[in-house]
């Protein structure tokens, strides 16, 4: 037996959290869901919703039920995936508490409603954010930080675009999606052949959408592939 389980008394009691940065996209900008704290610490500080984790369910439970509870949405249909660990011993001012942050992505989601712990829930601008670490409770802005810069990755090399999509889609709009979070203008004819050259990315419906003016545009769904062969990589203004 390991020696510090001879002695409990030697291991300093610690706690599991579950923290959740949500993005989505809304009036053309990239949003992220913040709450106002109702309790100490940090009172009345913005934070990311989350909170410890019942001894009777797994992580991403925890993290659904924290997102229902403190903003009023319903999780189990976004693109959902653990961003990692956090437990720097002075993170929390109560005591040892590691949480587990998650990243959770999904289309045009709607306006939130706090609850238990949260005074209010609502989205906030990422570019209004970024630089602004401190201004977060506990260390949820590097979390943040290290959230948004996943994102911005995982566009080049994975179908993640698709998650801040409907089910079904123009090639424009997936195109704005990547203009937002890159937060660059791209060649819409480089877009289109990048995209349909590249295997499993999306896959066409053969149904159309008819705006009030101009010509009807090509819906697509999500494809079966998830890794993007070849990766559609970042340039200056277009897709390399």
């Amino acid at each position: 037996m390991d020696d510090w389980l001879k002695d409990s008394t030697e291991v300093e009691s610690s706690w599991v959290t579950v923290d959740l940065a949500i993005y989505t996209i809304r009036s053309g900008q990239l949003m992220v869901l913040l709450i106002e704290r109702g309790v100490e610490p940090f009172l009345g500080r913005p934070a990311l919703p989350g909170g410890y984790v019942q001894k009777d369910e797994t992580l991403r439970e925890g993290a659904l039920r924290e997102l229902r509870e403190e903003a009023g949405i319903d999780g189990t249909k976004l693109h959902l995936e653990q961003l990692g660990a956090y437990g720097d011993p002075r993170r929390d001012p109560r005591g040892r508490v590691v949480t587990i942050a998650y990243l959770a992505l999904g289309p045009d989601l709607p306006t939130p409603v706090g609850g238990t712990d949260a005074r209010r829930a609502y989205w906030a601008p990422v570019s209004q954010l970024e630089g602004r670490k401190a201004a977060l409770a506990f260390d949820h802005g590097a979390i943040l930080a290290e959230a948004v810069e996943q994102v911005r990755s995982k566009l080049e090399y994975t179908a993640v675009a698709t998650a801040f999509c409907g089910d079904l889609f123009t090639l424009s709009e997936l195109r704005a999606v990547y203009e937002v979070i890159w937060d660059q203008q791209l060649d819409p004819s480089n877009f289109r052949r990048k995209v349909l050259n590249t295997t499993g990315f999306v896959k066409p419906t053969g149904d159309q959408r008819f705006p009030p003016t101009g010509r009807p545009a090509a819906l697509y769904r999500r494809g079966d592939a998830w890794l993007l062969n070849p990766p559609l990589v970042r340039g200056a203004g277009h897709i390399v």
